[in-house]
């Protein structure tokens, strides 16, 4: 479906038949381009991302919306992001060139078992015709070698062990979660799975915070990122733990009208106007009936423009 287009700047490249055009990009261009020229051509434009800070990784969160707000139907086998997209082919590239830039991917458990049992986190699952443009990107341009780390958070530690995520070869997981939620993990059988790693944290509500401690410190985490749900990524905005959010805005309308409640983006937590995270604007593109744009929660604080990724 994808394929190389030889437009250049804002004038449209191609993914399929369709045209991604950039309408806005705030940031200047780095003196050396990071994306490769088929990536960088479908794309619409380069990508790339400060430095991370000495404590935590840099995070980005990646959704897809309908125009009134809704990021799930919550109807059982229509609650996924394809059903809001419309398996919108441009929302799933660039959501492969997130995962295919990322150190990790992080999800709550509840999003997790919103997929597929045989789901992965990687780039080439969300849009497998640029398989293959992801993983030399992934390891000739940003010296990666592995997949990214999955990081699955449950403060209960209720989840399907059986699921592939927790059993492929080559595939790295860590599960974060309470005292409690550990031993419930370790009666279901966690130690044995070769490829997962649980870590406890304190107290009865895991800190965002805590969590990006341990995967700067002890997993050399850079770059993370996180694909929700509601609930989880509301917690890291609330705690100032998100720096740029994707948001794919799909061209329905979905409503609420009855339970279960059908969420936006963030979940579980409430600002006043005093309190509310503003964002700032950094690109917005276009394809078709979808627009696909990035947000900087550096609000009122200085920006760090045109950096390159960190090459290990």
């Amino acid at each position: 479906m994808w394929r190389e287009s030889r437009d250049r700047g804002h004038g449209g490249n191609r993914i399929g038949s369709q045209i991604i055009r950039t309408l806005i990009d705030r940031r200047e261009a780095p003196a050396q381009a990071v994306l490769p020229e088929e990536l960088r051509s479908a794309y619409g434009g380069d990508l790339w991302f400060p430095p991370p800070g000495p404590e935590r990784p840099y995070v980005i969160g990646n959704f897809v919306s309908t125009v009134d707000g809704v990021v799930s139907y919550e109807i059982a086998g229509q609650s996924g992001g394809g059903d809001i997209s419309g398996f919108d082919p441009s929302d799933r590239f660039i959501m492969g060139l997130l995962r295919a830039s990322a150190d990790a991917v992080m999800m709550g458990s509840g999003t997790l078992h919103e997929t597929a049992p045989g789901h992965l986190f990687v780039a080439g699952r969300a849009y497998p015709e640029a398989r293959d443009l992801y993983a030399r990107y992934r390891s000739e341009i940003l010296r990666k070698k592995t997949p990214p780390l999955h990081v699955v958070v449950s403060g209960s530690g209720r989840m399907d062990l059986t699921r592939a995520v927790f059993r492929t070869p080559g595939i790295r997981t860590l599960i974060v979660t309470t005292k409690a939620g550990g031993d419930l993990l370790a009666d279901s059988g966690a130690a044995s799975l070769v490829s997962t790693e649980v870590r406890q944290l304190e107290g009865p509500i895991i800190a965002p915070a805590a969590i990006l401690e341990l995967l700067r410190a002890e997993f050399d985490v850079s770059l993370l990122l996180h694909e929700g749900g509601p609930t989880l990524f509301g917690k890291f905005l609330a705690d100032g733990c998100v720096d740029e959010l994707f948001l794919t805005i799909a061209s329905q309308v979905a409503g609420r009208n009855a339970p279960p409640p059908r969420p936006g983006f963030i979940a579980g937590v409430g600002f006043t106007p005093e309190t509310a995270p503003w964002l700032d604007l950094v690109s917005v593109k276009q394809q078709g009936n979808h627009l696909y744009v990035r947000y900087s929660t550096a609000h009122g604080k200085k920006t760090v423009l045109g950096v390159l990724p960190n090459r290990r």
